[in-house]
């Protein structure tokens, strides 16, 4: 394991009680490193240290519980039994927090098993010298024992409750000595990043302003959710240009998150409006912003957005002082245009030439496995269409990709062509209409909800219907989100679909979780199933898709037979009617973009490593 999953850095609030269960002293240090040390007799500690109190104390990890529900959040506590002492972290990275307590597990796991020969422990104590010593990463033969472990200890975890709660819990008498496993084995942002994702994770952590762009595929989200995980979650805001890219990555959307509306006003509006106390408060707490598909904002709006960052934090700095870490791809769906007159791109506005310092660009595509669409796909992209492709493409107008029942779902141009199609094919079926609606948990969001969420508040569904799944359920049985199916019976009201792969999922509710500006979470939960007759391209973005069918003959922007295009996962998945290579086409502003923007990444390169720049200061 990463040797750094033996340290944390977050907010500590260590709690002392007596017999009885009151409080005899409590302190909070806003950041604290914790690490693993062994003493002398080869005990296990946790160490805090608060540098600014200049404080450690030292705990034994020896009966303890674990609460770690919340660990995806930054948060976790942990009770010392022996020493009636409770560690309440928080604002700690979801990552690290979670290699933490992993790391906790495995070498507690492994520790019981030493302890089956005391004469070995004994020498090890005897050639200790000195005081404590940090632990060792754990190898892969730790990890597997403790991974079996996890598995059979998953149920019996006692948890301990926050600071908040008041009421009195009783803990069972068989408390296990191990956080709860199963979930430290169930990490959202699991997953090995490729060598080239790596160096942009780095440049974040050390606090660079960040561009990072990508052809669709390239696992640009995958990423974000990565970089968002390994920082601070109390003072960094994920945004993203739309709703549903939004929800992708957990966050709110961008003009949820400025407080100025949609931007439209004079400057002094926008500093008025950003003046409420519930915006100021918002941006006054932010170390870091992303922005995900960064191509969709309008670069007027980041400049205003710029500006009011200044306004509000009293600082002249860029951006407020704030860490950028953008993501997108020019040459996919373009800024929407507010007026007649063409919305600038973001790297047009004067707000990007003072803030964005460092440029990458992701080059390996894992969404497609065909090298050869792949290529299409990236000449598709700069807007060149040679006479091969364009008889490739032609020839998937032939193919039969229908199976199992499963139809192929029509990507439109058009949001509402989509619907009406969905309606039309639905009203087309005969039997029992089954609807089903959400389930809120707080009714006055449920506008938020609607805007945010792909899922729908209410689904009506028949037998026949076409659909498709609206979340990763399990990726190895191919239930993951954006596959294709078609509801084949109802099982006591639980629709039963069966996939293109011929297997039949009965589809139960599941539950999707986002974030308001001001910190609190908000939930829908519904069946994870939407029609899937047709989909807008516009909805599209973001997933991958099985079985497609399009005609590109309505195209309306750049980038929109590309961003098309690039959903399918091969070119034996899809089917293109009356392809026209003037349905292809991309922005020349774009393409001059990322002419400079590559010349500048090849200049980077030929720096000799180890040789120091010197930086010229304004």
């Amino acid at each position: 394991m990463d040797p750094d999953s033996c340290s944390l850095t977050c907010t500590v609030t260590v709690e002392w009680l007596n017999a009885q269960g009151s409080i005899l002293r409590k302190v909070t240090h806003r950041t604290a490193s914790l690490r693993l040390i062994r003493n002398n007799q080869r005990e296990m500690l946790i160490e805090v240290h608060a540098e600014k109190a200049n404080v450690r104390t030292r705990l034994v990890l020896k009966g303890i519980s674990v609460f770690n529900k919340f660990m995806a959040e930054g948060k976790a506590s942990i009770k010392f039994k022996e020493q009636n002492c409770t560690l309440f972290l928080s604002n700690a990275p979801s990552t690290q927090l979670i290699n933490f307590l992993k790391t906790i597990f495995i070498k507690m796991t492994n520790q019981d098993e030493k302890a089956k020969n005391p004469l070995r422990e004994k020498l090890f104590a005897n050639l200790q010298l000195g005081g404590a010593q940090e632990i060792s990463p754990a190898t892969s033969a730790e990890v597997n024992r403790a991974k079996e472990k996890a598995l059979a200890t998953s149920r019996t975890t006692v948890t301990t409750p926050s600071p908040g709660v008041v009421k009195k819990r009783k803990h069972s008498d068989h408390s296990t000595k191990v956080p709860a496993a199963k979930k430290l084995y169930e990490n959202p942002t699991s997953g090995e990043l490729t060598e080239e994702q790596t160096r942009i994770l780095n440049a974040v952590v050390s606090g660079k302003n960040v561009f990072f762009t990508g052809s669709a595929g390239t696992g640009k989200s995958f990423l974000l959710k990565k970089i968002i995980s390994a920082l601070p979650p109390d003072v960094t805001m994920a945004t993203a240009s739309t709703g549903v890219a939004a929800c992708h990555i957990g966050g709110i959307t961008l003009h949820q998150f400025a407080g100025i509306g949609l931007g439209t006003g004079t400057m002094d509006r926008c500093f008025q409006l950003a003046s409420r106390p519930s915006v100021t408060s918002v941006w006054r707490k932010t170390k870091h912003l992303v922005i995900d598909e960064i191509s969709m904002v309008d670069g007027e709006f980041f400049d205003k957005i710029e500006a009011v960052a200044r306004h509000v934090r009293r600082t002249e700095r860029p951006f407020g002082g704030i860490q950028l870490i953008l993501c997108g791809d020019f040459f996919q769906l373009p800024p929407v245009c507010k007026t007649n007159d063409r919305a600038k791109f973001c790297f047009q506005s004067e707000a990007w030439q003072k803030c964005v310092h460092f440029n990458y660009e992701l080059q390996t595509v894992h969404r497609q496995k065909d090298a050869a669409f792949v290529k299409i796909l990236n000449s598709i992209r700069i807007g060149r269409v040679t006479d091969d492709i364009v008889e490739t493409l032609r020839e998937t107008a032939k193919q039969r990709i229908e199976s199992n029942g499963v139809l192929a779902t029509r990507l439109c141009s058009h949001v509402k062509e989509a619907d009406e199609i969905n309606e039309f094919q639905l009203n087309e079926l005969t039997g029992e209409t089954k609807t089903y609606t959400a389930s809120d948990s707080d009714t006055s969001m449920t506008h938020t909800l609607d805007q945010q969420l792909a899922i729908p508040g209410k689904l009506v569904l028949k037998v026949g219907a076409q659909v498709m799944l609206l979340k990763n359920i399990n990726l190895n049985s191919g239930l993951v989100n954006g596959a294709r199916g078609v509801v084949v019976s109802f099982k006591n009201d639980v629709p039963v679909v069966q996939l293109r792969s011929g297997m039949h999922y009965e589809a139960k509710t599941e539950k999707w979780t986002i974030k308001t500006t001001s910190g609190v979470l908000i939930h829908r939960k519904q069946i994870p199933l939407k029609l899937a007759w047709a989909f807008s391209i516009h909805k599209s973005q973001g997933l991958t898709l099985d079985c497609i069918e399009m005609c590109l003959s309505r195209v309306f922007d750049a980038g929109q037979s590309y961003v098309a295009l690039s959903r399918a996962q091969s070119l034996q998945s899809l089917r293109i009617l009356e392809f026209d290579s003037q349905q292809v086409w991309a922005n020349t502003t774009v393409l001059e973009f990322y002419k400079k923007f590559r010349r500048n990444l090849q200049e980077m390169e030929m720096i000799p490593l180890g040789k120091k720049i010197k930086v010229e200061k304004d």
